[in-house]
C-alpha cells in the first residue's frame, strides 16, 4: 500500500489542519457533512463529534445550549475550504452533489484552482476545490500569485467524472484554507502577516486579503464584504469557534510564538500547542 501524497498546501511551513464549528442542531449538521461532503465520524463526545477522512480529523462540531445564531455581519467564518487531492475527485464530488440535488451557491475558476461553493444547514460557508499543479501558477515579481474569479464550466467538470460509486471524500483530502470574515483588512494583515509571519499572496481583491506560507496561493483569506467594522465575537455565538495552524517548520513556529510575546498577545498552552484569539475573538491553535 503506497502512502498518499500530501497536497502542496500541506507541505508548506504552516497549513490549516482543522476547523471547529459551534452549531445548534448537531445531528442535522453532522449528517450533512457525512452525507453531502463525505466525511466520516472519527470520535463522539458528550457535546460534539469529530469528523474527517481516513482517520484524519478535519472538522469538529460541538453544540451549546446557550448558542445563539451568529448574524451575517459578525466576524467569523466566510467558508471552510476542503481541498480535493485532484480534479478527478472534485468532479466525482460534483457528480455526487448533482445526483443528490445539493444546492450550490457558486463556482469559480481562480486560475490556481477550481472551486465550488455551498453552505451547510446553519449557513456555514463551504468551498470544495482542487488546485491546479503548482508548476502552472503564475507569480509576479513581488512574490504574489496570479488569481482571478472566472466562470467555471460545471457541466464540463461533471462530464469528466468517472461513472463509479462515490464512497465519500477521498483519502488525501484536507482543509486547504480557511476564509474569515473580519472587521478590517489592514488589521487582519497586521496580525496574520506582521505577527504570525504569513505573506500576502493576493491583495488586489477589494475588501479582502489572501495570505499563506511557503508560496501557496492562500492558507487564509480575510474579507470585510459582509462584516466591515465588526468587533469581537460574542460568547456562545454559532459558527467558527477556532481553527488550527500546523507547522512543518519549527523555526516558523518559534518566530510566531516570539512575535506573539513581543506584541503581548495573550496565549495559553493547550494540547501540546499554543491557543490564542485573533483581533475578532476567533480562536487559533498553533501546533508544531
Amino acid at each position: 500500500m503506497t502512502e498518499t501524497a500530501h497536497s502542496y498546501a500541506l507541505t508548506r511551513p504552516a497549513y490549516v489542519g482543522q476547523s471547529h464549528l459551534v452549531v445548534t442542531d448537531l445531528a442535522v449538521v453532522s449528517r450533512f457533512y457525512q452525507d453531502i461532503l463525505g466525511l466520516k465520524v472519527i470520535e463522539k463526545t458528550e457535546s460534539g463529534e469529530v469528523l474527517g477522512v481516513a482517520g484524519l480529523p478535519l472538522l469538529t462540531l460541538t453544540t451549546d445550549r446557550a448558542a445563539v445564531r451568529a448574524p451575517l455581519t459578525a466576524a467569523g467564518l466566510f467558508h471552510t475550504a476542503f481541498l480535493m487531492p485532484d480534479r478527478v475527485e472534485l468532479a466525482r464530488w460534483l457528480r455526487h452533489a448533482a445526483h443528490n440535488n445539493v444546492a450550490l451557491e457558486g463556482a469559480s475558476d481562480h486560475v490556481v484552482s477550481e472551486a465550488i461553493y455551498l453552505s451547510d444547514p446553519e449557513g456555514n460557508g463551504i468551498e470544495i476545490y482542487a488546485d491546479r499543479p503548482h508548476e502552472q501558477w503564475k507569480f509576479h515579481g513581488d512574490g504574489t500569485v496570479e488569481m482571478a474569479t472566472l466562470r467555471l464550466d460545471l457541466q464540463k467538470l461533471y462530464e469528466s467524472a468517472p461513472q463509479d460509486r462515490w464512497d465519500g471524500m477521498a483519502e488525501g483530502s484536507a482543509i486547504g484554507h480557511i476564509h474569515l470574515q473580519v472587521g478590517d483588512v489592514a488589521e487582519a494583515n497586521a496580525f496574520y502577516r506582521d505577527v504570525l509571519g504569513m505573506k500576502v499572496m493576493a491583495a488586489r481583491y477589494p475588501g479582502a486579503t489572501f495570505l499563506a506560507t511557503g508560496g501557496y496561493h492562500h492558507h487564509l483569506g480575510a474579507n470585510t464584504w459582509n462584516s466591515r467594522g465588526a468587533g469581537v465575537r460574542s460568547e456562545h455565538m454559532t459558527g467558527l469557534s477556532d481553527y488550527t495552524l500546523r507547522f512543518n517548520d519549527r523555526d516558523a513556529l518559534d518566530k510566531a510564538v516570539a512575535a506573539l510575546a513581543a506584541h503581548e498577545i495573550k496565549t495559553e498552552r493547550r494540547d501540546g500547542g499554543l491557543s490564542l484569539r485573533d483581533p475578532w475573538g476567533i480562536g487559533l491553535n498553533l501546533i508544531g
